[in-house]
């Protein structure tokens, strides 16, 4: 291996460890915790969305979920149970999932906000989830 060659790869490799390192780095192990007790709830582990806290600052805890004004519950209800992708607003199946959907988001705050250090929380919509199931949101409008 030449000269050249070398020092590439020892200052990309360098640049590597410092990538890692600060991505190590700037993990929140609060946030970690608090994700470890939601996980470990039997209500949130069997539901289909998974519920978890992005970002802890200054007691709020920034959370993910699966509805917002932008998109509304029936679009997540559709997408996480797809045997319901047909089925009137208004239909008991419907309304039941949308009361256990309720239910659970709930919970997971409630779970949360136990937590000392935490007194508020933020939802923000999970566009990830739903891209990996297909949907791909357009919230820019």
């Amino acid at each position: 291996m030449d000269t050249f060659a070398r020092n590439y790869l020892i200052g990309l490799v360098t640049i590597m460890v410092i990538g890692v390192a600060w991505y190590w780095s700037s993990q929140d192990s609060r946030v970690g915790e608090i994700n470890n007790r939601l996980t470990l709830d039997s209500q949130l582990a069997n539901y289909p969305f998974p519920f978890r806290v992005e970002t802890l600052e200054n007691g709020i805890a920034t959370m993910n979920s699966p509805r917002s004004a932008q998109v509304p519950a029936m679009r997540f209800l559709r997408t996480a149970y797809p045997e319901l992708s047909k089925t009137a607003v208004d239909h008991p199946d419907m309304m039941k999932a949308q009361d256990t959907l309720a239910a659970t988001q709930s919970r997971a705050a409630e779970l949360v906000k136990a937590f000392p250090d935490v007194s508020n929380i933020r939802w923000v919509i999970d566009e990830r989830w739903y891209n990996e199931h297909g949907v791909f949101l357009n919230l820019d409008n």
